[in-house]
């Protein structure tokens, strides 16, 4: 295990090697699996006993002088070690079933669990970085992995061991010579079935990867699949999916033609032995060196040994894709966690929810800086929006406090306590997010308002629902708030899940609150009622307001103007105004009452931008008195804004 590996504190201590992340898992239940290895010991060897009973019931067969029923009263012996040996081979390899039909359901869901909950406390940035669903098929093929290389190491190569074994011990028995040969023939054997059978493991995991990429790719595409149908782009993605098709049967076509040549090899050496063991038994039965039960017994263990030798081809291709997999889900899950809670982080409450940035550096992985020395304040209690063009560092400002990233210089407090001395859990539940495009989980309408605050009683959710003018739709489903909302809550329109997070929100009742054009889905009624309502949630908390359309945040306390990565202005809207900088050309550019993309006057992703008659404000900015400037209308000849948010 790495010495500089980063946890989050309270993770699993899952080990960053392929062995020993499964010797962690056989630790935990390391007496059953001690007590299946003796079933199968036992169960292996009395297999290849067998043999041994009926070379003794042979020799006496055919030492005898007339058939008689003395003779077989004679057997006794030699019968009831056959019949033993016969049944101790049904008893021990069912208890050995038994255990692992037991263990192993237990054993998969224990790696499932523990991995899920690493993965848990990977950043924003890794998840940004991996498909959800190659990630989950990952954490399937893992769990499975590891149970699959045990039982392969208990259920399959160990009784080749014992057989192997016992065999060469019971033909050294029979003649020494006769051991050598096939002692001999099996470490060659297995040496080179494993060297062969190490070369094919790249093959295996670069296959195992290409299947869990094209997953990915599937689970990605199916999740879009309505934005597909309405670009008629279905061809297209099948197109997409065939391509990574085509790259995963390249792939495992490479693994499987080096499996088939390993196998080639194997089959060849198993007749070599079926031969070579048949003629020197003959040969020495010829000398008289051996009696015609050794002989029998000599060509019963060699087909034996063929048997086992041939399915040790498929037992070690098969255990190197399990461990490729195993490998595979390692080292994409089991890596340092970038954002791990500091040593001297607690549980620590935001009581007034002041927030303060003081000389904080950024960039996205070392490229040109977001924000270089920031300083700015933000008073407990004051609502603050944030506009400029996309990319000037609204977005990232956000994800700065949320600590989906941590700062590379500087730091950024609430309530004078530096970010970093908050657990993320204590940080996280005490502020609130409702986002553009809000994500549900496919539960339960009660359940995804719920989520805002578990412990919270029906009533109250159906309170918050009412609040956030959700109840009179959730009424109209035929389950009502038992309703499953379908994946990432696609049974519900857009606006619907707006009004569903936001329930969620006002049910969490966090001293902060961050809004990324909450209401941008909704439509102008239900939009204004639903402003109302956030305008008393905001009430005695510190929000923040990311807004592409101006005439939401106009009678905010405060605005900040973002401009690659610096506040260029600050102040209130009538404040900005009167200046007549940015935010007053931003005013008179904006359509529709949504801002422009960039300078040069493109709509942003989603928003209309219609065009603009020569000599309006998008020619020449519009000169505005300061007495005139009124929060609550727009400014002359700029374009309508469906209504006034001032109160």
């Amino acid at each position: 295990m790495s010495t500089d590996f980063q946890r989050a504190p309270g993770t699993p201590q899952l080990p960053d090697t392929p062995f020993r992340f499964i010797c962690h898992f056989v630790a935990r239940y390391r007496w059953w699996y001690l007590a299946m290895l003796a079933m199968e010991t036992l169960n292996a060897t009395c297999g290849i006993s067998i043999p041994y009973a009926l070379s003794r019931i042979i020799k006496a067969v055919t030492g005898a002088h007339a058939q008689s029923m003395a003779l077989v009263d004679a057997l006794q012996g030699p019968l009831l070690l056959f019949v033993g040996l016969s049944a101790g081979e049904v008893l021990f390899g069912r208890l050995a079933g038994a255990i692992q039909i037991r263990l192993g359901p237990r054993q998969r869901q224990n790696v499932t669990r523990q991995i899920y909950h690493y993965l848990q406390y990977h950043s924003h940035r890794y998840f940004s970085n991996n498909f959800a669903g190659a990630l989950a098929h990952r954490i399937s093929e893992t769990s499975m992995g590891v149970t699959q290389t045990l039982w392969s190491l208990i259920t399959e190569f160990w009784p080749v061991v014992i057989v192997f074994g016992v065999s060469i011990t019971l033909l050294y028995g029979a003649h020494p010579h006769l051991a050598a040969f096939v002692g001999i023939w099996a470490v060659f054997f297995i040496g080179i079935s494993y060297l062969l059978a190490r070369r094919a493991q790249p093959h295996a995991f670069r296959a195992s990867s290409a299947r869990s990429e094209t997953t990915g790719k599937i689970v990605d595409s199916v999740t879009n699949l309505t934005s597909a149908r309405l670009f008629a782009r279905l061809g297209f993605e099948r197109e997409f999916l065939e391509d990574s098709l085509s790259k995963e049967l390249v792939m495992v076509r490479r693994s499987n033609s080096y499996s088939e040549r390993v196998r080639w090899f194997q089959f060849a050496a198993a007749a070599v032995l079926k031969v070579g063991t048949l003629y020197y038994a003959l040969t020495l039965w010829g000398k008289g060196l051996i009696g015609v039960g050794d002989f029998v017994m000599a060509i019963s263990l060699s087909l034996l040994i063929i048997n086992e030798a041939r399915n040790l081809s498929r037992r070690f291709l098969e255990f190197f894709e399990f461990i490729g997999n195993v490998a595979n889900g390692v080292h994409t899950i089991v890596r340092a966690h970038e954002l791990v809670d500091q040593p001297q982080a607690g549980q620590v409450r935001i009581g007034a929810g002041q927030i303060e940035f003081r000389n904080v550096d950024f960039s996205y992985g070392g490229e040109r800086k977001v924000f270089d020395r920031l300083n700015l304040t933000i008073p407990a209690g004051q609502r603050v929006g944030l506009v400029g063009f996309s990319g000037s560092g609204k977005s990232t400002f956000v994800s700065l406090i949320l600590r989906l990233y941590d700062v590379q210089g500087g730091h950024i407090y609430i309530d004078g306590t530096e970010i970093r001395d908050f657990t993320q859990d204590a940080l996280h539940s005490q502020l609130s997010l409702i986002p553009q495009d809000p994500s549900l989980f496919h539960r339960t309408l009660m359940e995804n308002i719920r989520y805002g605050r578990i412990d919270a009683t029906d009533e109250e959710v159906v309170a918050a629902a009412k609040q956030a003018y959700a109840h009179e739709f959730i009424l109209d489903i035929k389950e009502q708030y038992n309703a499953m909302v379908g994946e990432r809550g696609i049974k519900v329109s857009g606006g619907q899940r707006q009004r569903i997070a936001i329930a969620r929100v006002i049910l969490k009742d966090a001293p902060i609150l961050i809004l990324d054009e909450a209401t941008s889905a909704l439509d102008s009624v239900t939009e204004k009622a639903i402003q109302n309502t956030l305008d008393e949630v905001m009430r005695g908390k510190t929000v923040l307001v990311v807004a592409h359309r101006l005439s939401t945040i106009a009678h905010l306390d405060r605005i900040l103007v973002f401009d690659n990565g610096v506040i260029i202005e600050d102040g209130s809207h009538a404040e900005l105004l009167t200046k007549r900088g940015r935010y007053f050309d931003l005013w008179n550019r904006q359509s529709d009452g949504f801002l422009p993309e960039s300078s040069n006057g493109e709509a942003a992703p989603g928003k209309r931008l219609e065009a603009q008659p020569a000599g309006s404000a998008q020619d020449e900015p519009l000169v505005i008195p300061p007495a005139l400037v009124d929060p609550d209308s727009p400014p002359r000849n700029a374009p309508s804004i469906p209504y006034a948010e001032a109160k």
